[in-house]
């Protein structure tokens, strides 16, 4: 199972699609892989095409070129917006009857399946209806129900379960080289998300904004504080997603000019401008989903830690993800009570609705901090007349 390796805390899923992908098998036509965000299942998607697609011995070389999407018998599917247009499923839709160029299947990969309005979903449906002999399509989404009861009935599911911290700072440290207790601390910050996890563990910045993150909503005690910090909140998920998005662009212009035949760096001819602006208008939109995912990532956190002041509040003995916290922790959970703190989780749970709603991320936060805010000052008042403690 070496070559599944990378793939942590599913070992039931990866003997399925170990066997699925078996040289004397015929898998299903198509596979639904689901789970939680950081489970790891695009990662375990395109393993599983590269086990497909591979003769035999040579999957670690195959996957290489999944992994780098150029190999010829894989189609992705994916999104930099929102939603995932009805265009970009028809023209997949079309390369699934193409017959395998140099494997033994055409494999098609729909990441964020759960990003398909109906309309896009039913020009998919057909194709899963009438599938060709030697092509294989994995969708993967949080869960069965984002997508329509047609296209699950035509799928074979997979459901993957969220990874335990242990087992990714094992793999951190094992893999990467990274000391066993900063492995520890980013498995344990990132909630168990694997590609956060390891971000954190390697990336000093990335720590660092998520630390500022829990300082500023630490601080919130009044309504400008509240708004102060929605607006400091929103400058670090930029600055987060900038530094997250420039390393890839930069790569994605220079595989694009490699393609066309030009060295980094080199004028653009006029006849190939075009392809280099649809680059540039993906990368664009990728910028704000990113943005957006930066506010997510926030709210995640926040989510963290408004958790861990509700268990304290309701002396759990909580094992606390953010340990290093543990004082500032104790005493919110004293001023506020279980009550208040509940509420504070509810709201951030709204937020992350409405964020996916598509409603403006400075104004999400806002109003996340000022229920925030209003609530603690009636706290704070409350006490000062010694109506509470």
């Amino acid at each position: 199972m070496e070559y599944w390796a990378e793939i942590v805390g599913q070992p039931e899923a990866v003997r399925t699609l170990d066997a699925a992908a078996a040289l004397d098998t015929t898998p299903s036509h198509a596979w639904l892989i689901t789970g939680p965000p950081g489970s790891g299942r695009s990662n375990l998607a395109f393993r599983f095409a590269a086990a497909l697609i591979a003769r035999g011995q040579d999957r670690d070389a195959v996957f290489a070129q999944v992994r780098a999407r150029t190999h010829p018998d894989l189609g992705v599917l994916t999104t930099q917006k929102l939603l995932i247009d009805i265009k970009a499923a028809r023209d997949i839709v079309t390369t699934a009857h193409y017959s395998p160029a140099a494997g033994r299947y055409r494999v098609i990969v729909i990441e964020d399946a759960d990003r398909m309005p109906e309309r896009t979903s039913n020009v998919l449906l057909k194709a899963l209806e009438e599938p060709p002999e030697r092509t294989v399509w994995i969708l993967c989404a949080p869960s069965e129900a984002d997508l329509l009861p047609t296209i699950r009935s035509r799928a074979r599911s997979l459901r993957l379960v969220t990874p335990g911290a242990a087992d990714i700072a094992r793999l951190l440290h094992e893999r990467d080289g990274i000391d066993a207790r900063v492995a520890e601390r980013a498995a344990r910050l990132a909630q168990s998300h694997i590609g956060m996890a390891r971000r954190l563990a390697s990336d000093a910045d990335a720590l660092a904004r998520r630390e500022r993150t829990i300082d500023v909503a630490l601080s919130v005690q009044t309504l400008g504080d509240g708004m102060r910090a929605a607006a400091t909140l929103v400058k670090i998920a930029e600055a987060d997603a900038a530094a997250l998005t420039e390393t890839l662009d930069q790569r994605e212009r220079e595989d694009a000019l490699r393609s066309l035949g030009l060295p980094a760096g080199a004028a653009i001819p006029p006849q190939m401008r075009s392809q280099i602006r649809v680059l540039e208008e993906d990368q664009k939109r990728r910028a704000t989903r990113s943005l957006r995912d930066g506010i997510d990532r926030i709210l995640t956190d926040l989510l963290s830690l408004f958790r861990d002041v509700l268990l304290t509040a309701l002396r759990a003995s909580p094992e606390l993800i953010n340990l290093e916290r543990e004082p500032a922790i104790a005493e919110l959970a004293d001023r506020w009570g279980a009550e208040r703190a509940l509420a504070v989780v509810a709201a951030v749970e709204v937020a992350r609705e409405r964020l996916g709603r598509g409603i403006t991320p400075g104004l999400v936060l806002e109003a996340l901090f000022a229920t925030q805010s209003t609530a603690d000052m009636l706290v704070l008042g409350a006490s000062e007349n010694g109506a509470l403690r």
